[in-house]
């Protein structure tokens, strides 16, 4: 299956209500009231119900480098599958090249610092991650809810800021053209101020997801 850029962004370009950035450093997408209210109000408990504290694969040792919870959604929830079905009425990607979606939960202080999705090559955990199913391609991004203050996306390089809004989705190309990854995807995920933030993330790879 071709799960290159073109194919995929032809797919996308088959929404009329997906926005494309204009910018030529990065291809991101945002789209509005992606997913239905009901459908973030059963994401949200799911998160709530199996959350934990979030990790990553480098900090370069900073212990405050992501201080969100993390859920590994189950394949066989009634939410799960909806939500995987819009994700492929969306991006005609296979849903083997998939990894299983993850839902994350910032409170008041908690934000994710700067980083890509990408696993930098040549890094200490390339090999680890990259080995069986290859390098991140795609992500894609839900907020389930809006947040009383903070908490929006931030991509440094490009000068872009996405607030957290129930439904809607971002969506971008983790590599260039050439192949090679895109060092503009760098984003934040800022500190709530108050409230709390949930959100989705869906991230896939060059080759069939296989751990």
């Amino acid at each position: 299956m071709d799960v290159g850029p073109d194919s995929i962004n032809s797919a996308l370009s088959q929404r009329t209500a997906l926005q494309r950035l204009p910018h030529p450093k990065i291809e991101l997408y945002q789209l509005k009231n992606f997913a239905p209210p009901e459908l973030c109000s059963s994401l949200i408990a799911l998160i709530d119900k199996d959350r934990r504290p979030s990790t990553i694969a480098d900090a370069n040792g900073d212990d405050y480098f992501r201080t969100s919870e993390t859920c590994d959604l189950d394949p066989m929830e009634d939410a799960v599958k909806e939500l995987e079905a819009l994700f492929f009425n969306l991006n005609r990607i296979d849903p083997a090249f998939g990894e299983p979606c993850q839902g994350q939960r910032y409170d008041i202080g908690q934000e994710f610092k700067e980083h890509t999705d990408y696993f930098t090559p040549g890094g200490p955990d390339y090999e680890k991650y990259c080995s069986i199913s290859g390098q991140r391609t795609w992500s894609f991004m839900i907020y389930l809810n809006a947040v009383e203050a903070g908490g929006a996306t931030r991509f440094k390089v490009i000068g872009k800021t996405f607030q957290p809004e129930a439904g809607k989705l971002l969506c971008w190309n983790n590599s260039r053209g050439d192949g090679s990854v895109n060092p503009n995807t760098l984003h934040h995920g800022m500190k709530v101020r108050k409230g709390v933030k949930y959100v989705i993330t869906k991230w896939y790879r060059e080759r069939e997801w296989g751990w």
